[in-house]
């Protein structure tokens, strides 16, 4: 096979070098045992995706607290684990590496995003519920300053246990609305300590993280960012503070960072309008975040990855050739096509199939677009649990089942999740 652009390797700072530029970006599993350890399936998942083709595999968040679950089957490393936890991440990480494939920890901390079925007060930048109906989430509380020099400890020796078990490095999960990007938040973040205010002081945690992080795994260990672009809410995060942001972690040396956007409230990485007022975002190519990704590359030489809505060879090559990105991630279209990349590197025109040639939406599925606040969040929800039941099927070894309608998949979904967290070991 001809060396392409998409197929063509890329060497990390910290030593690693990618086998191609196709990515698996972070996806929830929904997989861990009941003490919130890694299990079976996510060996036999992640060894399915990596003999699918990926040259980088990014694990769904692995929690550095279990009081603060983005889910109750969240893999947590809330410590130093003993040896039956050890045994089951080196399983996982032998799993994720096959075919040249480059497993890497995805580490985060789900703040006032914490379900109210795990906690019903999590802790958070401050005391800022998140605004949407069905009393998913309880009123936060904020930490405190010993507890965030606490968490910046956990990151560091989450980032420790991941080496330790074979993983080739972490990435911090501050997106999305999760405990970091809370802190960067202007709107969840309304502290007037050290910790809130201007943006120097918002992001003084995540900065933090990644120091003690690279402290206690070593310059030949990769660490990388998860970044919002912008939380496309009005006075919330924007391109211009994710810019300067970049810039500081391009002065702590990560590896790469990857560029997405929005939060549960205003739910973009799912292409999703959200329940709070929003930006105005211009027409986007394939790719949802890729004009914002163009603005960072004019401001770091800091390695790109760019996820969300790549479906064709196509348009990854020319993101890649248009130096908008090093990395193109894909989530969902794997949960139905795992040998998917394997297709894009061999054939230039190759497709991966997307959400509206797969989901079958069923009898009465009301549209996405429904001006009704609890109709939009049901529908998000729903296609979102539809993905994460194809996911369940893979690590069971089976094929996706294409026949599932979307809102039977939310009812089974929510069912399991409830028992789920009934069955957690507290």
């Amino acid at each position: 096979m001809a060396v392409t652009v998409l197929s063509s390797s890329l060497s990390l700072a910290c030593g690693t070098v990618l086998t191609n530029r196709i990515a698996k970006s972070a996806m929830t599993e929904g997989l861990a045992d009941a003490s919130n350890r890694a299990t079976a399936d996510h060996a036999r998942l992640y060894r399915r995706w990596a003999e699918g083709g990926l040259g980088l595999a990014i694990t769904g968040n692995v929690q550095v607290d279990r009081a603060h679950l983005e889910r109750p089957g969240n893999v947590a490393i809330a410590g130093a684990q003993d040896r039956e936890a050890r045994g089951r991440l080196r399983d996982w990480a032998a799993a994720g590496s096959v075919n040249g494939c480059s497993l890497w920890m995805q580490l985060s901390h789900a703040g006032r995003q914490t379900p109210i079925t795990v906690n019903p007060r999590p802790k958070a930048a401050s005391a800022v519920p998140v605004a949407l109906p069905g009393k998913q989430f309880g009123t936060p509380e904020a930490l405190t300053g010993a507890e965030i020099a606490e968490l910046v400890g956990r990151f560091a020796t989450a980032a420790a246990e991941a080496r330790e078990a074979g993983f080739a490095g972490v990435q911090l999960h501050a997106a999305h609305g999760y405990l970091l990007s809370g802190f960067l938040s202007p709107l969840a973040n309304v502290r007037t300590d050290e910790w809130g205010g201007s943006l120097e002081n918002r992001a003084r945690f995540l900065l933090e993280v990644v120091r003690a992080v690279r402290s206690a795994t070593g310059r030949d260990f990769g660490v990388a960012v998860k970044l919002n672009s912008a939380d496309f809410q009005r006075g919330g995060f924007g391109i211009e503070e994710s810019t300067q942001v970049a810039r500081w972690l391009e002065v702590e040396g990560i590896d790469f960072l990857e560029v997405s956007g929005g939060n549960y409230e205003q739910p973009r990485m799912m292409d999703s309008d959200g329940l709070t007022p929003g930006e105005a975002r211009s027409a986007r190519r394939e790719a949802y975040f890729l004009q914002e990704a163009t603005r960072l590359r004019a401001a770091v030489a800091t390695p790109l990855m760019v996820t969300g809505g790549f479906r064709s060879a196509a348009g990854m090559t020319a993101a890649l050739a248009d130096q908008a990105c090093d990395l193109v991630g894909v989530a969902r279209p794997l949960c139905v096509d795992p040998s998917g990349p394997n297709r894009l590197l061999a054939d230039p025109q190759a497709m991966l199939p997307s959400p509206e040639s797969t989901l079958r939406l069923g009898p009465g599925w009301l549209s996405a677009r429904s001006p009704f606040p609890l109709i939009k969040m049901l529908n998000g929800f729903g296609v979102q649990a539809w993905f994460c039941l194809q996911l369940l099927r893979l690590a069971a070894g089976e094929a996706p089942d294409h026949s599932l309608p979307v809102w039977r998949a939310l009812g089974r979904y929510q069912a399991r999740e409830t028992a789920m967290a009934t069955a957690l070991v507290r």
